[in-house]
């Protein structure tokens, strides 16, 4: 069990040689490469989504130490249902395996467990373990762990317009009101700064509908390790490159440097 309090975070951030105002306070993951590993290996595709399981109480520890204010993970999105009945079958049983047999690393590591996406078409097993997660995480003051499962980012941006237009339709907002804020607070991660870093393993260049609107400014780092092989020392050299960029946010540098 990592430590997380505060003199052991800014012990694990000493580690990174960065200052403070250079590491990401939310880091999104798409993780990707879990069939590829598997048949490199000569394995069915299950296989990788196993291993990539385990990696991801790996990965989710080491962003607890260096005290991330939240870690957003690609687990499966709207698109996946597409693929071969028996594997998302495996898949919806490994999630229900996941969020039961992590729940107490999220208690001891202070994370709370955040559900991004569309409830309508998850099995009850997941819904039902996912929710006792949210549950026995909410009081929980470290890291926000997110859980992108059945998401997509042009869905989610239509659910919130959707939502808007009947608050507008209610008298409850003025359409000359609607506002960044307005769409922000109307998102699943509403209350979440947006993505300072987004990484993709595999060595894929895409966001693939992945978190559209909140990641309008983000820094884009592509791994070219698959996700089962993604490592704390793979996640630090995404944040050391993270603090390396120029964020200009559509301005321009300092004409002086």
């Amino acid at each position: 069990m990592a430590d997380v309090s505060p003199k052991a975070i800014a012990a694990a951030r000493r580690e990174l040689g960065i200052p403070d105002e250079r590491i990401p306070r939310h880091v999104a993951i798409i993780m990707d490469g879990n069939g590829r590993w598997a048949r490199q290996r000569g394995l069915p595709r299950v296989a990788g989504h196993v291993e990539g399981a385990k990696v991801v109480r790996v990965i989710v520890t080491e962003a607890a130490r260096l005290g991330l204010d939240a870690l957003t993970l690609y687990s499966f999105s709207i698109e996946n249902w597409s693929r071969p009945k028996e594997e998302v079958a495996s898949l919806m049983h490994l999630y229900a395996e996941y969020l039961v047999r992590e729940r107490q690393t999220c208690i001891d590591h202070n994370v709370k467990l955040r559900h991004l996406g569309v409830r309508d078409g998850l099995p009850a097993s997941v819904l039902e373990e996912l929710d006792e997660s949210v549950r026995v995480t909410a009081s929980n003051t470290g890291m926000t762990l997110c859980l992108a499962l059945n998401y997509g980012g042009r869905a989610e941006i239509l659910a919130a317009v959707q939502a808007i237009a009947r608050r507008v339709k209610a008298g409850e907002l003025l359409a000359e009101a609607i506002d960044e804020r307005v769409m922000d607070e109307s998102l699943f991660t509403a209350g979440l700064p947006d993505p300072d870093l987004v990484i993709r393993t595999s060595g894929e260049f895409r966001l693939s509908n992945y978190l559209l609107w909140q990641s309008s400014y983000a820094e884009f780092y592509a791994s070219g390790v698959f996700w089962p092989d993604f490592s704390p020392g793979h996640l630090h050299e995404a944040i050391v490159a993270f603090s390396q960029r120029n964020r200009r946010f559509g301005g321009v540098e300092d004409a002086k440097r």
